[in-house]
């Protein structure tokens, strides 16, 4: 239904790992979208950038400096893997990460009370607390937040976090992996009826793996691969309204072009949906979410140079099956 660039100029030369969130607007038009840009990806001048739809003209706002890696006069470090969080009562969350390196890196949260226009002074997480590592958050029964996370530094492990007062509190659960069977991270997570649960991973075996819990994420089975390949790419899913799940991906074990959009009743077997991209380049780092107005707004990487937004309407998706792992031509 849309397509379009957030920004076309920008003080920045890159741009990746958008991030994107509903905050209630009509028509579409109450979005704020954020992305780490710099020099290049783990430069120290890397800094949180934001930009908000909202009005009659449903225009993204100039990109907006929000948060930096500045821990002294003398040492900066960059920022990384930013994720927006609208509590239904309650400011606007942001999460994203600070330090050298993903093995090294820590979490930080700002909060807005006024939809992303101005901001609270940054804090740090406890240590060994990160947040959510890329994907956005799911609302638990208990009103809290249960992130989906990893860490670098043992290896690639997915856990979740879980916070009831956004921020100020943590638990985690032990690492869902090894990293070794599986080296995953960036987990999203899927809720289906019945207390039913289930994480997609990034992994650097070339396919997307899974984990499911029976118990609404309490204990969770062995980490398993899934039909659907992975070129050591982050990935994000959404639950839709109408009982589907719906998945962004790389359809490649080796490239981040094509860019996908699948479909499942169930997320066992999943359908073709979409081609978002599908020419030379990268086109990575998926975010989606469904908005307030029912269609579903996916924010990617586009080439490291810019953000894209792209809206479709989830009732106009017929999906297709994927044969043997391959795309359907067409």
């Amino acid at each position: 239904m849309r397509s379009e660039f957030i920004f076309e100029r920008a003080p920045f030369a890159s741009a990746h790992a958008s991030t994107i969130v509903d905050i209630g607007g009509n028509g579409g038009n109450g979005l704020v979208a954020a992305w780490f840009g710099g020099t290049r990806e783990g430069h120290r001048d890397v800094s949180i950038w934001l930009s908000r739809r909202e009005g009659e003209t449903g225009n993204w706002s100039e990109p907006v400096e929000v948060a930096d890696g500045v821990v002294s006069r003398w040492k900066r470090y960059p920022c990384w893997n930013p994720v927006l969080h609208q509590p239904a009562d309650g400011p606007l969350a942001l999460f994203y990460k600070v330090g050298p390196s993903p093995s090294r890196w820590w979490g930080m949260l700002m909060t807005s009370p006024d939809r992303g226009r101005t901001w609270s002074q940054p804090r740090r997480l406890p240590p060994g607390y990160y947040g959510p590592i890329k994907n956005k958050p799911v609302v638990m029964p208990d009103g809290g937040l249960l992130c989906p996370s990893s860490s670098e530094d043992a290896g690639w492990r997915v856990h979740l976090e879980h916070t009831p007062d956004l921020g100020r509190t943590w638990s985690q659960s032990d690492p869902l992996n090894d990293g070794k069977a599986f080296a995953a991270i960036q987990p999203s997570i899927l809720t289906y009826p019945n207390g039913r649960m289930q994480i997609l991973c990034r992994t650097r075996q070339g396919v997307i793996a899974e984990c499911r819990s029976e118990d609404g994420g309490y204990t969770w089975s062995e980490m398993m691969p899934t039909m659907l390949p992975n070129p050591d790419s982050g990935t994000d899913a959404v639950m839709l309204k109408d009982g589907r799940a719906l998945l962004v991906y790389n359809h490649s074990s080796s490239s981040r072009s094509p860019l996908n959009v699948a479909l499942s009743d169930g997320g066992a077997h999943w359908q073709a949906a979409r081609v978002l991209e599908d020419g030379p380049g990268e086109f990575s780092y998926p975010a989606v979410v469904q908005g307030s107005d029912g269609l579903v707004h996916i924010t990617y990487t586009w080439n490291r140079r810019r953000i894209k937004h792209v809206v479709i309407n989830p009732v106009e998706l017929t999906p297709v099956d994927i044969q043997g792992g391959l795309w359907p031509e067409g």
